[in-house]
């Protein structure tokens, strides 16, 4: 089925990105206590998906420096990756309920990325992955 074709909605988790003073410490904390196998943007997490078992979705789990400007203009220390379907129908409807977008879509090899602010003054990140 065609993305145009699909209900413009989040479908999941996609990344879960946060502040470190020390970025390459906080890894290899991670990585020694608790297993988490790093590289340098992090570490990501594979799954499938139950409806459709050959489909693998990915979790990019990622600390930041502190103070970088890729949560701006959050102020929050953290910021979170949405997995959506029909990325632009979504945009679409965002803006035309007067959601604030901050960019347009952008597109990469492996999906298409957007981001928006929340009522909260977070910085949300959607992406649609590219199968």
């Amino acid at each position: 089925m065609e993305a145009q074709n699909k209900e413009p909605k989040v479908t999941g988790v996609g990344g879960i990105f946060f502040f470190s003073d020390n970025p390459g410490e906080t890894k290899a904390w991670y990585t020694r206590h608790l297993g988490i196998e790093t590289n340098e943007w992090g570490s990501s997490f594979e799954s499938r998906n139950i409806a459709n078992p050959e489909e693998i979705n990915m979790l990019q789990w990622s600390p930041f420096k502190s103070g970088s400007d890729y949560f701006a203009p959050s102020k929050k220390e953290f910021m979170i990756n949405y997995t959506v379907q029909n990325i632009e129908g979504l945009v679409e409807k965002l803006k035309a309920e007067g959601v604030t977008v901050l960019d347009d879509i952008s597109t990469y090899d492996y999906g298409k990325f957007v981001h928006l602010m929340d009522n909260e003054g977070n910085k949300i990140e959607l992406w649609e992955p590219i199968r």
